[in-house]
């Protein structure tokens, strides 16, 4: 049994801001004991789509390279929730995820499978594809707390990966986002629940809130980071306002006894 934290900030154009307010937060969680911290989609910049290509970095740029000493600080388990890395031409970004170990090493890395793209309303409306490159693969990881599924935000409504993230063993989901607030008025703990309660896992739901500024004026994000357990309890969530925190204790053990209570996985294909 762990306690893990899920951080709620509301980054923008500012990279030196938005990561200062999450070195204090990552702070505070550690300060409680967390050995699990999850950080939001887009944890290091929030702004114009094409800024976000402009300023992409590599895997072993300042972002990263922040993150891994943060880890290693706190010698805790950290998720950049995504940053925007360096892609295969200069019009695109990768909308990349990546876990951190206690000694800053890189666990894993995931790229955003599922794009953004949607016209609702003009408060939901993108085209991430015009300018962030889809990852192809999923991915997990083995820790020494148990074995986590990464994934990020839009990837929620697409339930086929959260199932291959089991099979592949995951007893964790982790779900960093920046969810719209018209959609995740409505969708976003319904989602979150669906996930955790159709795959038996926990699930961990760091998140954005507020407006974020720049192009991204009618941009404004839902916010509500939560955990929520394998029997889809809602067991923590951060109130409205950046600067928050989600904790609760993950016990992997409740994740094989609901399991073995309820062997849905019996009927996934081989």
């Amino acid at each position: 049994m762990f306690l893990a934290a899920v951080i709620q900030t509301s980054s923008t154009t500012d990279v030196g801001r938005n990561l200062a307010e999450i070195e204090a937060l990552v702070a505070r969680a550690a300060g409680y004991g967390a050995k699990f911290i999850g950080t939001p989609e887009n944890a290091n910049f929030l702004g114009p789509a094409d800024e976000k290509v402009r300023r992409a970095e590599p895997l072993d740029g300042p972002t990263c390279s922040f993150f891994a000493d943060l880890a290693r600080r706190h010698a805790i388990h950290l998720l950049l929730g995504s940053f925007n890395e360096r892609g295969g031409s200069p019009q695109r970004c990768r909308n990349t995820s990546v876990l951190f170990g206690p000694d800053g090493s890189r666990l894993a890395i995931y790229r955003k499978i599922h794009l953004f793209d949607v016209d609702h309303s003009d408060a939901v409306r993108a085209m991430e594809s015009r300018t962030i490159e889809p990852g192809t693969d999923l991915v997990g990881a083995d820790t020494a707390l148990g074995r986590f599924g990464l994934s990020v935000c839009y990837d929620l409504r697409f339930a086929d990966q959260y199932r291959g993230l089991v099979r592949r063993g995951a007893e964790m989901l982790c779900v960093p986002a920046a969810f719209t607030m018209r959609t995740g008025r409505d969708h976003w703990a319904e989602l979150l629940r669906a996930r955790a309660i159709e795959c038996q896992s926990y699930v961990l739901a760091p998140a954005q809130y507020g407006r974020h500024g720049g192009e991204s004026e009618l941009r404004e994000s839902f916010g509500r980071a939560m955990i929520v357990d394998p029997w889809g309890v809602v067991l923590a969530t951060a109130p409205d306002g950046p600067s928050g925190l989600a904790l609760a204790e993950i016990d992997p053990g409740r994740v094989a006894e609901i399991r073995r209570a309820i062997p849905v996985s019996a009927y996934d294909p081989a």
